[in-house]
């Protein structure tokens, strides 16, 4: 990868290429449980959720509308998503002054890394987020080019729809701030109407999110602002973030990235250089937070990527400039292959008709789910249960997504769900409760029932030898009988207050 095509049909023959193979990938993988989770937003289409605003679930809807309550329906627009993040990304590269190889190359490096390289496919909302986080630095980059006034109305419209995605796209808004106030020129822009008008769209979008959670309690808002308020100190989660993010980024490529920043902070007032401060500034803000909730609590992995294009485009600018000797020659083919030699090793492990690894086989979460339903219906046809229930709303969507002869409901947080559902089962008769042994505890399900008997102890082995299970494969089958509450309605945990949302 050292000679690197240059034209935007090569750009495009590369995101071609990668979405085949998600495509294919994305019809033969089994959902995630958050996928299964989000297919059944898309039954349900609203203006917000109790996790996230929307987009997701639109999303889902469309590609099964065209392809079926299948894998490839679920995910097809996410994966579609992923080649126009990364168009966006070279785009964006030859807008802010690259040349046509680092432009390739920023979008190639994106690809490389692992949260991208593996789940570019996945639907879930950084899907959505990622793509218009991107469209929105490209407005602001055509803005800074052309000076035209209306690119500022494009990116006020895509940052509005990335917060409608996830809620982290709310820290543009001081990104855009801070790069006005670290560009020259930029601070003039403040006195105009173009920022102004952008935010107004932004939250003109934004506001339909914003009356769905006042009508419902508040309960997005609640949930996900109430990560923001520290509780404790918790400095190994730093140590985590910077260890995790670096690996899923790759190591060689994150140090070209920190190249990359270093470059944008140096190069901010050269006007002849590739303006990166755009991506750096706008990606501060976010990545502060990050630090600062990784003090109090852990910083999922999948956070971040909305911010990996702007690092990828840093890294790719920063690997231009370092000259064609032997070492950093090396250095650009190493950092991709390394990336895409790990995502080719994760999906054979993938396509294996057997977990590979083992016990530790990262794709057993994806194995075993037919057969582990077709087990759960047999238990609750011999026990005559007339109804199933889990603590976890993961378990709850897998099953969801089998045939099942019984109606299904989530125990545990019923304000992830709806009441209006016309599946609630028949309390006066019996029920099954399935979840992980290891978080079914007799006291919590008696605490909702007054009757709990022991039927059955279950595995979804995903062709692993039983010997070899680990805990996240053994679950625990309770017959119970009896509510002592609305379980319908309220759910099982004493924290949770009663009230649905519609």
């Amino acid at each position: 990868m050292g000679r690197l095509p240059s034209s935007r049909q090569s750009l495009l023959l590369l995101v071609l290429a990668l979405t085949a193979v998600r495509l294919v990938a994305a019809g033969n993988i089994h959902l995630t449980e958050d996928e299964a989770y989000y297919r059944l937003w898309a039954q349900h289409l609203q203006l917000g959720y109790l996790d996230h605003p929307p987009m997701i679930a639109w999303w889902i809807r469309a590609g099964e509308t065209l392809f079926g309550d299948t894998p490839l329906g679920v995910r097809i627009a996410a994966v579609l998503a992923s080649g126009v993040s990364s168009w966006l990304i070279g785009e964006l590269a030859r807008t802010l002054g690259a040349d046509g190889r680092t432009a390739f190359r920023a979008a190639l490096w994106y690809n490389a890394t692992l949260t991208v390289g593996l789940g570019g496919m996945l639907a879930i909302p950084d899907a959505p987020a990622s793509l218009f986080w991107a469209a929105t630095l490209l407005a602001l980059a055509r803005f800074w080019r052309t000076r035209q006034a209306a690119w500022w109305l494009a990116a006020g419209l895509a940052a509005g729809l990335a917060v409608m995605s996830k809620y982290s796209a709310l820290f543009l808004a001081p990104g855009v701030l801070l790069w006005l106030l670290a560009v020259p020129g930029g601070l003039a822009e403040l006195r105009k109407p173009g920022p102004w008008a952008a935010a107004v769209i932004a939250a003109g979008v934004f506001a339909a999110n914003i009356v769905w959670n006042a009508q419902n309690h508040w309960i997005t808002f609640t949930k996900q602002f109430g990560r923001i308020a520290p509780h404790g100190v918790s400095p190994g989660h730093v140590a985590e973030l910077i260890g995790e993010q670096l690996l899923l980024f790759t190591p060689l490529l994150a140090i070209f990235a920190a190249l990359g920043v270093r470059q944008a902070w140096r190069e901010r007032r050269d006007t002849a250089a590739v303006q990166l401060m755009l991506p750096v500034a706008t990606s501060a803000p976010f990545a502060a937070y990050l630090l600062l909730h990784s003090l109090h609590d852990r910083v999922q992995a999948h956070w971040p990527v909305p911010l990996f294009g702007a690092l990828a485009l840093c890294a790719a600018v920063a690997a231009g400039s370092l000259g064609d000797g032997r070492l950093w020659k090396g250095l650009r083919v190493a950092a991709p292959a390394l990336g895409f030699g790990v995502a080719a090793a994760c999906f054979v492990l993938v396509a294996s008709p057997t977990p590979l690894l083992g016990r530790i086989d990262p794709t057993l979460a994806l194995r075993g789910w037919p057969r582990f339903a077709a087990d759960v219906e047999a238990v609750r046809a011999r026990s005559g249960a007339a109804w199933v229930g889990t603590e976890s709303y993961g378990v709850f969507s897998q099953l969801n997504d089998e045939p099942r002869g019984a109606p299904l409901l989530e125990l545990v947080e019923r304000d992830r769900f709806w009441a209006t559902d016309p599946g609630e089962p028949d309390f006066a008769k019996p029920g099954l409760v399935v979840d992980l042994s290891r978080r079914m505890k007799v006291a919590d399900v008696m605490r909702c029932f007054r009757n709990v008997t022991p039927v059955a102890d279950l595995t979804r082995a995903g062709g692993l030898d039983h010997r070899a299970l680990s805990h996240n494969q053994r679950y625990t089958a309770y017959l119970v009988s009896d509510p002592k509450r609305d379980v319908w309605i309220i759910g099982c945990p004493d924290e949770i207050a009663p009230g649905v949302w519609r």
